[in-house]
């Protein structure tokens, strides 16, 4: 399962009862903070979720209101003996962009890496210990007025295990749970591998954060059958998309239009713009779209199961 949190849901700056938009992922006792503006540490006390042991940042990109509360978050880190690595990743210009902010930390106890998603995606488990064989981060590219990315993350599910193939191939009961999990098992002089006991793979879940976009072909086939997408919507009236194509933004409506196209199964709005005071105000212009979308509210929270 995957538990995710919307941090907060402003745009460009954080309002008294509203944090800047920032969602942090949970699963198998891993997490991965998507975006990182000022006062994201207040949001999560808020939500009453902890980014201590963070794992991954992910960042869209690097405007202010999306990368600064970094240098604040690693010195939380610090301070409360964190050693573990912190991993980050971004678009283009990454270094660039983030080492001089990093260097006003000045030192940690811990390592942090910066890091670019391969173009097919990493499997989690090969970056860091402990992460689920079949969990795996992905990049998109968005249309925002610089370099931009959104993310998928999927956390893929085995077929059903088959004891009686197990026992035909004389695989010890005890070495079961290897095969289970995706690894493979020595029985005499060969190799059983995890397909040779398992049946078709499952559907697995899916989740989405874009950031700050444009409507984009990318976006719609990145988040494909997605379980739940977060998604920007600056703004809340249909007669603000000339403005949003102007600034790299998107209606609430264009935001229901990606969804439906992508058949996600929900859509939750955020990064609202300060004009707006009440986003739900404005849901019916999304609902009349796609009727399952929801305005995202600073700590909503659900947690994602696989289908039975």
């Amino acid at each position: 399962m995957i538990d995710v949190t919307l941090l907060g849901t402003s745009a460009l700056l954080p309002l008294p009862n509203r944090a800047l938009t920032a969602a942090v992922l949970f699963c198998g006792g891993h997490s991965i903070l998507f975006d990182c503006g000022e006062g994201t540490q207040v949001a999560a006390r808020r939500a009453g979720v902890s980014l201590m042991k963070t794992d991954i940042i992910a960042l869209t990109h690097y405007h202010g209101d999306h990368i600064f509360g970094l240098l604040g978050l690693t010195q939380t880190m610090h301070s409360l003996g964190r050693t573990e690595t912190l991993y980050i990743t971004g678009p283009e210009g990454l270094e660039k962009n983030l080492e001089p902010v990093l260097k006003l930390v000045r030192w940690t106890d811990y390592e942090i890496k910066l890091f670019s998603l391969p173009q097919n995606g990493l499997r989690l488990s090969e970056l860091i210990h402990g992460w689920a064989f079949e969990a795996k981060l992905s990049a998109f590219k968005t249309e925002h007025n610089v370099p931009s990315q959104g993310y998928c993350f999927t956390l893929g599910r085995a077929g059903k295990f088959m004891p009686q193939r197990a026992q035909e191939l004389n695989v010890p009961i005890t070495q079961w749970g290897v095969l289970q999990k995706g690894g493979s098992v020595q029985v005499g002089d060969k190799i059983i591998f995890p397909e040779q006991v398992l049946g078709e793979p499952r559907k697995g879940l899916k989740f989405i954060f874009t950031g700050d976009t444009r409507k984009c072909d990318s976006l719609v086939e990145a988040a494909k059958g997605a379980d739940l997408m977060i998604c920007e919507g600056t703004y809340g009236k249909n007669e603000k998309e000339e403005v949003a194509l102007r600034h790299g933004h998107m209606t609430f409506s264009q935001a229901a239009e990606m969804a439906k196209r992508a058949e996600v199964n929900q859509l939750w709005l955020a990064h609202y713009s300060q004009t707006i005071r009440d986003p739900r105000v404005y849901l019916e212009n999304a609902t009349k779209i796609f009727p399952n979308t929801i305005c995202g509210r600073d700590g909503m929270s659900t947690t994602l199961h696989f289908q039975d």
